[in-house]
């Protein structure tokens, strides 16, 4: 690990250089990357060089305690070197996990994509509740929110909603929340006050850039149309809704939100990449069965990964066994805890895997 760690100090010193050249500071592209390599190599080394300064303490101290007879002195020399082992300890802890292969698509946008499962008009209506739980979450973080497609019931519930999260780092905390989310509760259409269960289902897909995914013309049918709904001011007047149908795929998506066909158009082609490139992910996750085993929740869209028990006031994720009786904070989008703790079972999954090796 330490060869490695040096090959990086030699590596972030050749990085600021590099870009302090002025053959590379007009070339945008390239000083963009190298940027990019040095954002992610400064909390590496600097956390190192605190593993350094805390090692080099350690020696110190040992070697004031054979030589000091001040017994004042000596006490001194104990508790820094008390000190500096716990901070070695957490250092080489923290290193380890800072050297943890990084997920490539982390850094990226996402398109989220919830649909209501089991429990009909009740599933849809979670499904919007689940929504509104992400969108207070992403606005919280000063993240920006923009819907791509969505299929609404009359009562204030969603069938399907697609929307994409631009900001640093969406991907690497919001993937995580692919699986299906249980709730239990007692409908409001529901005379009898039986606690009904329901669920529904939620993808988290990094976007894909046009150099990720290639689409052939020759594979898509693009088909405009009036767009239905509720209300809306240019709501069946305009031929502004667009549809893709990707032959190969059978993949159809659609797009609605916006008055200009061009802007519904976009939208439909970065669903329609995401929704691709998330195929060819999912087919190396398949060739890689033992490394999704080590990640918590990361793959399967089948499992169910959290319920929401109302009557109790419970959050439940399945996957770390955490249960939160703070349920009202959660739908309002306080689910930080959720994801730190996944966070640290992923990493801990990642880090015994790595030492078996």
């Amino acid at each position: 690990m330490f060869d490695k760690l040096d090959d990086l100090v030699a590596r972030l010193e050749e990085l600021q250089n590099l870009l302090s050249d002025p053959s590379v500071v007009g070339d945008q592209n390239r000083f963009r990357k190298l940027m990019k390599e040095q954002s992610e190599l400064a909390p590496i080394v600097e956390k190192y060089n605190e593993y350094k300064q805390a090692k080099q303490t350690i020696e110190d101290s040992l070697t004031m305690l054979d030589e000091e007879s001040d017994e004042e002195l000596r006490e001194l020399a104990k508790e820094e070197l008390n000190d500096a082992k716990q901070q070695l300890e957490q250092c080489e802890n923290d290193l380890k996990i800072l050297l943890l292969p990084k997920d490539p698509n982390d850094d990226k946008n996402v398109i989220v994509e919830i649909r209501a499962g089991a429990g009909g008009d009740e599933a849809a209506l979670f499904a919007a509740e689940i929504y509104r739980m992400y969108v207070h979450y992403a606005e919280g973080r000063r993240w920006k929110v923009e819907t791509l497609e969505v299929e609404e019931i009359g009562i204030g519930g969603m069938k399907s909603v697609s929307f994409m999260v631009t900001g640093s780092g969406a991907y690497s905390v919001l993937k995580y929340e692919s699986g299906v989310h249980r709730v239990q509760r007692v409908p409001e259409t529901e005379s009898g006050g039986r606690i009904h269960t329901s669920t529904i289902s939620v993808a988290v897909l990094p976007e894909a850039e046009e150099v990720d995914v290639t689409i052939d013309d020759k594979d898509i049918r693009i088909d405009v149309m009036r767009a239905s709904g509720n209300g809306g001011q240019c709501v069946n007047t305009t031929d502004s809704a667009v549809r893709l149908t990707h032959f190969p795929t059978g993949i159809v998506v659609y797009s609605q939100t916006e008055k200009s066909q061009l802007q519904n158009k976009a939208k439909a082609f970065a669903l329609l990449r995401a929704k691709l490139y998330d195929i060819e992910q999912q087919k190396a996750h398949d060739a890689e069965a033992e490394l999704r085993k080590s990640q918590v929740g990361t793959g399967d869209r089948s499992e169910k990964i959290r319920t929401y028990n109302f009557p109790q006031g419970r959050v439940t994720d399945h996957r770390i066994g955490l249960t939160l009786y703070k349920l009202d904070k959660i739908m309002d989008g306080d689910i930080q805890e959720i994801i730190d703790a996944c966070i640290a079972a992923d990493q801990a999954a990642k880090l015994s895997k790595m030492q078996e090796e």
